[in-house]
């Protein structure tokens, strides 16, 4: 069976990742749950605002705002 791109998300469950939004913002946390529209659930969020980082807590990120969705390596 071929492996999709959200295959990888899928499996990153639990795990920190990154995200990119369409209006440049970057938000890094743990990655609670997904779906098919790439709306993301993500725990303990953070995101950079004019270099500092602001904790966001949990936040649920509409899939058609993002542009990249990654697992971070660590």
């Amino acid at each position: 069976m071929t492996e999709r791109p959200i295959d990888a998300l899928d499996r990153a469950k639990g795990k920190k990742i990154f995200a990119k939004l369409k209006n440049g913002d970057e938000i890094t946390g743990v990655l609670r749950a997904l779906d098919l529209h790439l709306n993301l659930w993500i725990d303990e969020a953070e995101i950079q605002k004019d270099g500092n980082k602001v904790r966001l807590g949990t936040v649920l990120v509409r899939g058609d705002t993002i542009v990249y969705a990654s697992p971070v390596q660590v």
